[in-house]
């Protein structure tokens, strides 16, 4: 099953290759305090134009690389 996350571009000086940021917020289970989680993903880019602080949507895939197992479904407008 794959997984589909939505997260920020923070880094795009890799050749084809992005670094997305995806936040998690979940409820603590006892305490009911919001906890904030995030994590980072390379993520496979081939011709998009992105650059920092875009909005992004992306799958998981099979292996690309080593660290690369997700790929670019698209922007996400901010209209």
């Amino acid at each position: 099953m794959s997984k589909d996350l939505i997260g920020t571009v923070v880094s795009d000086k890799m050749q084809k290759t992005l670094v997305v940021r995806v936040v998690q917020k979940f409820k603590h289970p006892r305490y009911g305090k919001v906890i904030v989680r995030h994590k980072k993903y390379k993520v496979h880019n081939d011709d998009l134009k992105l650059k920092n602080g875009d909005e992004v949507t992306i799958k998981e895939v099979r292996p690309i690389s080593k660290e690369k197992k997700f790929i670019i479904v698209g922007k996400i407008s901010k209209e």
